[in-house]
């Protein structure tokens, strides 16, 4: 017999039903003036946003806040993770003008805060490090309160002058998601190595204690309760001050699928246990993403940090 329990609901025109969200997850349609204004300075300026490429549900309420996390390095991915809507196959060349159109785009939005991450470039020699580099030293000539986010990729290969390099430059956070559980790295992300990403952000420490570290995990990818827990632990153990967890959403029919929607209850036992690890910011919601709310929780990490050595100093 044939186990029809494994075949996907159809539609009337034969193709498989879109799993239906919650309520908790569902956003708006963006139509404000200030997410047609953003989006029209980046098509003017030539920039690549993850809020576009990557699908974000919060895309409306960021850009309508002027809000954009600004990818490097093209829009072509030279890796096929499971989870991402980036588009995959043999990059363009590097864009010798990117690093100034970025901080004039930061100049004109007025940022704070600014975050900037890529595709993976394992066409490159340094995988797109000096790239990021490049950006760094032109955010700090043309604005130069603006704090820098980076969100890197793992460098695979590269990874050791890669991020002495990017370290060097001195972003105030460097971001490296692990994405999800070690278990499912095979499927969810071949490209890349769970130990390999731990390491990457170790090394940051180590060549600079004082940037701030931050990493993140998609939940709903199947991932066992305890095995979310290991992953908090191994975090802490490579000193890692920052926690996002927001719920996986399958970008298309081709992506792995959503093997359970979170609930919002669930999101905050594990940011209050991930709080009781020691990390000093911890965001963990359904909507969460890596460059959500980053300037509002850049501001509240800092002061934290302030606040264990101000106690440090009393003892």
């Amino acid at each position: 017999m044939n186990d029809l329990s494994s075949v996907p609901p159809q539609r009337p025109d034969g193709q498989p039903e879109r799993q239906r969200k919650p309520d908790w997850i569902r956003v708006k349609a963006p139509t404000s003036k200030g997410y047609g204004e953003t989006r029209q300075l980046m098509r003017d300026l030539g920039l690549n946003t993850v809020c576009e490429e990557a699908a974000c549900p919060n895309i409306g309420e960021c850009w309508t806040k002027k809000h954009a996390t600004v990818m490097i390095l093209g829009d072509v991915c030279t890796r096929a993770c499971a989870f991402c809507n980036v588009k995959t196959g043999m990059p363009r060349k590097v864009d010798a003008s990117e690093p100034e159109h970025v901080a004039e785009a930061a100049a004109k939005m007025g940022l704070e805060h600014i975050v900037i991450t890529s595709v993976d470039r394992d066409d490159l020699p340094d995988g797109g490090a000096s790239q990021f580099v490049k950006v760094i030293e032109a955010l700090r000539r043309m604005t130069p309160s603006t704090t820098i986010e980076i969100l890197t990729p793992d460098f695979r290969n590269k990874m050791e002058r890669a991020v002495e390099a990017i370290v060097t430059a001195r972003p105030d956070v460097y971001n490296h998601n692990l994405e999800t559980v070690p278990r499912l790295y095979p499927t969810i992300r071949p490209g890349a190595r769970y130990y390999a990403s731990l390491r990457l952000l170790e090394q940051v420490k180590r060549h600079d204690p004082s940037i701030f570290t931050k990493s993140g995990v998609m939940l709903g990818l199947g991932e066992e309760r305890l095995e979310v827990h290991q992953v908090m632990d191994d975090m802490r153990c490579a000193d890692i001050d920052f926690l996002t967890m927001g719920q996986y959403l399958q970008p298309t029919q081709r992506h792995a699928k959503v093997m359970e929607f979170v609930t919002p209850q669930a999101f905050g036992a594990y940011g209050a246990i991930a709080r009781s690890k020691g990390f000093l910011q911890v965001a963990a919601s359904p909507l969460t993403r890596s460059s959500y709310h980053a300037g509002d929780d850049f501001r509240q990490m800092r002061a934290a940090r302030e606040a264990q050595l101000a106690k440090t100093r009393i003892v």
